[in-house]
């Protein structure tokens, strides 16, 4: 079961926004938002005091409906609250060695953030083979994904970071995207 099931997340859900709640006032908001594009799939960011009980919130309200993911993630501790309000997955901009049997043993999906060879074979050592590319518009974008498409075949990833409205289509022709990430569905 390759880190939980990521590819499960990915293949139901091409459009994961990236979205950062200022306010527990925003929550039924943005999921009113969401929803009228027909998108049932949140990373939610924990980029502010308020994104834990925004995130808890959200899971209990709507967590029927939606695949609610935690964002931002970049240490034990995060795993480990990502476990007691059992959100649906977990996504990193980067890994470090002490997040791995965690990530591994949470039973929560998640979706490890690398951008440069060296990191994407390091991530392979653990048996992963889902990424997500961050941030793709400063590490070469859709031609950095041409090219790790050659080199790693067997590799499928999650682009963000510059990912658009205008852009995103192309990132999801590439045979190795299953689904981008990104702000712009807020917009």
């Amino acid at each position: 079961m390759m880190q939980n099931n990521i590819l499960d997340i990915l293949k139901q859900h091409e459009l994961i926004p990236v979205v950062t709640i200022n306010s527990i006032e925003e929550v039924d908001s943005v999921y009113k938002k969401l929803i009228s594009q027909n998108i049932t799939c949140i990373e939610i960011t924990l980029r502010n005091k308020v994104a834990w009980e925004a995130i808890g919130l959200f899971k209990s309200k709507y967590g029927d409906k939606f695949s609610v993911g935690v964002g931002t993630i970049t240490s034990v501790e995060h795993i480990e609250r990502c476990k007691n309000l059992k959100v649906d997955f977990m996504v990193s901009p980067g890994l470090n060695d002490k997040m791995i049997k965690p990530f591994e043993d949470s039973g929560i999906a998640f979706l490890p953030g690398v951008s440069t060879p060296s990191e994407i074979i390091s991530a392979m050592s653990n048996g992963w083979r889902c990424f997500k590319f961050f941030p793709a518009n400063l590490f070469g974008g859709l031609s950095a994904l041409k090219t790790y498409g050659n080199v790693f075949s067997e590799v499928i990833f999650c682009p963000t970071g510059g990912i658009n409205g205008d852009n995103f289509k192309a990132y999801l022709a590439l045979d190795n995207v299953y689904s981008v990430g990104g702000s712009w569905v807020m917009k």
